[in-house]
C-alpha cells in the first residue's frame, strides 16, 4: 500500500460533501454560495441588486442550527429544549421584549417536529450545513427589502430560494462557464482554492 496519496493515480475525482477529503475555507466558500444565490435571484427572478452587495461581517449572521419561519420571515436559534434563545425579523435583532411577546418562555411550537425529521416543510426550514447557510443571510436580506418596499405580513420567496439552490447544485453548473456567475478558468481555480486537501 501506498505510503501517500496522489490525485494523479486517481482516474475519477468527485467532490465531497461532508469534509472527509478535503476541509472548506469557510469565509471563502460562503462568500461565494452567497454571491451565486443572490445572482441567480436577481437576474432570473428579479429581486433587488442590493443583495448584491455585501459588507464583510455581514456573514457572521450565519450559524448551523438557524430555523427560518419562513412566512413570517424570523429567524431562530432554539436551546436543547426548543426554547427560542435568540431571535431575528430578516436581520434585525429582536429586543428581550420582542422575543417573549412573540415566542414566550416556552417550547418553539414546531421544536418537536423539527428535532425529529430533516428539516424540509413548507412553514420552516433548519439551517444545518454549510452549503446552503449562506442563504440564510440571503434570506433576511430579502425579508429586509420587502418590508422596505412592500411592509408585507406573509412571505412568499421561499420558492425563489429553493429555485436559486437548486439552479447552483445542479450537476450542470459546476461545468466551467455554466453558471450565471461565469469563471474563467482563473476564477474557477480560485473557487477550487476555497478548497485544501485534508
Amino acid at each position: 500500500m501506498q505510503q501517500y496519496f496522489s490525485l494523479a493515480d486517481c482516474d475519477v475525482m468527485g467532490f465531497d460533501l461532508d469534509h472527509t477529503l478535503c476541509r472548506y475555507h469557510l469565509p471563502q466558500s460562503a462568500r461565494l454560495i452567497y454571491d451565486s444565490f443572490a445572482q441567480y435571484l436577481v437576474t432570473e427572478k428579479g429581486y433587488d441588486k442590493d443583495l448584491l452587495t455585501l459588507a464583510p461581517d455581514s456573514l457572521d449572521f450565519c450559524c448551523k442550527g438557524l430555523v427560518l419561519e419562513i412566512e413570517e420571515g424570523n429567524f431562530l436559534k432554539l436551546a436543547e429544549d426548543g426554547t427560542v434563545l435568540r431571535a431575528s425579523h430578516g436581520t434585525k435583532s429582536m429586543t428581550s421584549e420582542e422575543l417573549l411577546e412573540t415566542y414566550g418562555r416556552r417550547e418553539w411550537k414546531h421544536f418537536n417536529t423539527v428535532s425529529g425529521m430533516v428539516s424540509r416543510s413548507a412553514k420552516y426550514y433548519l439551517y444545518d450545513n454549510y452549503f446552503d447557510l449562506p442563504g440564510a443571510l440571503l434570506c433576511a436580506r430579502v425579508v429586509d427589502s420587502l418590508d422596505q418596499h412592500d411592509g408585507q405580513k406573509k412571505y412568499d420567496f421561499w420558492k425563489d430560494m429553493v429555485a436559486a439552490i437548486q439552479h447552483n447544485y445542479k450537476i450542470s453548473a459546476f461545468k466551467v462557464n455554466s453558471s450565471i456567475v461565469k469563471y474563467d478558468q482563473e476564477s474557477w481555480n480560485g473557487y477550487l482554492l476555497c478548497y485544501e486537501r485534508r
